[in-house]
Order: structure tokens, then C-alpha cells, then sequence
């Protein structure tokens, strides 16, 4: 309620979806769509934090300079010195391997601070044109509770012609894993495999004939993650 009252008072239109249960990431998500009125939607999980301080408005912008692009994804950092790369936009192999492009890098490596056209994203932090998300569907329901619906949000988007773009000038911190390895229902690494081949035999036709990157290029690295409560305060930038 203390919330709600802050965005009453700073005339922000804000409206609370509350489920008895977790009904999944696909199907939230869609609640959210269905009752958004913008011209744009914006996904942050719970385990993402503020980087960019003008994070909206250069999002917005990146998207609004392109009719064809469907979504627009951040660089994503993790909290801990010195916020290397967790993922500046995601792609995929040709035998279906998903990669964090530039995970474990330098955050300012040039290499990664161009706008570019990606194969997918994750929805970690994603804003997304509403004309889209309502013409495909919004996210996938057989992707419940979480992995893969964003990647096969992604490739629905490009199989109708429109554009998925990762933007350097915007960067956001992720607690990568904390939520899902954090809750016990959520048997992850066999969600990840269940849903992996259910992208792969969905969408194998797609991506066997793209130049995604080799599958040795896909096995990144694990980097050290912790909880909001373990990490002090995150620097921001305008």
C-alpha cells in the first residue's frame, strides 16, 4: 500500500495483479500485458537492479528509432566489482546452445558497446513494442514456470520480420540464479533441459540456417553471484 501511495502522489497509474501462488513466469507476464495501456511494456525481474538512471527513456528511444524492432534488451552486469559482462544480448548456436554474449567480460570492452541486432535476449530487463506482444501472443505458456520463454518470445518476434536489439548505453545489475536456484519448487536445471529441447525442436529450422556462434563459444564461464542482502550499495550513473 506505502507503494502505491508514492505513485498516487507522484500521478503514476499504478495497478497491483496479485496471484494466491506462483502460476508461472509465462502467465504473469501475460497478466501484465493484458492490462498494460502504453505503447511500450517493460519486463524487470526481482533480481534486477537500477544501473542506468535514464534506463526508460534511452530504452524507448532505441526502439522508437527503429519500425522494425520488436524488443530491446540492456546490458546486463553482474553486482559484484568490477560488474563485468553478464550478458550484452544472448544468441544461439546452430545445434540449439544458447550464449550470454560477453559473459565474464570487461564492462567497457568495445567489442560490446555497440547497438546492434541480436537473436534473442533474456527478459531479465526487456521492453517490448505492446503492437508486438499482442500480435504474437505474448509469452508462451508451455515455457511455465520459467526457461526459454523469453528466447522463444524472441524467435516468434523474428519469425514475422521484426528486429531484437541489445543496447550498450543502458546498463542493469542481475542477481543471476538467485530467485530460481533460491526457491525449492523449482527444479531449474531439469526446467532448463525440459524447455531447451522444447525451443530446439520448435524453432531447429530457424537457427540451423543462422550464423550463431560455435558451441564452444556458448560454455561461459560461472561467475560468483549473491543476494541483495550480501552486496552493498551498487553504484548509478545517469
Amino acid at each position: 500500500k506505502g507503494f502505491e501511495g508514492t505513485c498516487a502522489q507522484a500521478g503514476v497509474d499504478l495497478a497491483v495483479v496479485l496471484n494466491r501462488g506462483n502460476i508461472g513466469c509465462s502467465t504473469s507476464r501475460n497478466q501484465g500485458i493484458a492490462r498494460a495501456r502504453g505503447k511500450k511494456v517493460v519486463f524487470v525481474d526481482n533480481d534486477v537492479a537500477l544501473r542506468s538512471r535514464t534506463w526508460l527513456a534511452a530504452m524507448g528511444a532505441c526502439l522508437d528509432a527503429d519500425a522494425s524492432a520488436a524488443f530491446v534488451g540492456p546490458k546486463i552486469l553482474y553486482p559484484l566489482p568490477p560488474h563485468d559482462i553478464q550478458c550484452a544480448g544472448a544468441a544461439v548456436s546452430r545445434s540449439g546452445r544458447v550464449q550470454f554474449i560477453g559473459r565474464g567480460e570487461y564492462r567497457n570492452d568495445p567489442r560490446f558497446n555497440v547497438r546492434r541486432e541480436v537473436q534473442c535476449l533474456i527478459s531479465a530487463c526487456l521492453m517490448a513494442k505492446k503492437s508486438v506482444l499482442d500480435a504474437i501472443g505474448g509469452f508462451d505458456e508451455a515455457f511455465n514456470p520459467v526457461e526459454y520463454e523469453d528466447i522463444d518470445l524472441c524467435y516468434r518476434a523474428r519469425s514475422r520480420g521484426h528486429r531484437v536489439l541489445y543496447e550498450p548505453g543502458v546498463e542493469m545489475y542481475h542477481f543471476e540464479s538467485v530467485t530460481t536456484a533460491g526457491t525449492p519448487a523449482l527444479p531449474n536445471t531439469y526446467l532448463i533441459i525440459k524447455h531447451g529441447m522444447l525451443f530446439k525442436k520448435r524453432w531447429r529450422k530457424m537457427f540451423e540456417k543462422e550464423d550463431g556462434p560455435g558451441d564452444a563459444e556458448t560454455r561461459g564461464r560461472r561467475i560468483e553471484t549473491r543476494r541483495f542482502d550480501q552486496v552493498g550499495e551498487l553504484p548509478v550513473v545517469d
